[in-house]
């Protein structure tokens, strides 16, 4: 009974967090134009 109420607890808390990141919203600021890079540089 105390794991299936620790798991209530946790996942509530979890909930709580997702809850308040989405209502937060995304941080400000732009992206980069330049691409990342998508392969390791060759080896010397």
């Amino acid at each position: 009974m105390r794991a299936l109420a620790a798991a209530a607890v946790g996942l509530a808390a979890a909930l709580a967090l997702v809850l308040t990141v989405t209502a937060i919203g995304p941080p400000e600021g732009k992206t980069s134009p330049k691409p990342l890079l998508t392969s390791a540089p060759a080896h010397p």
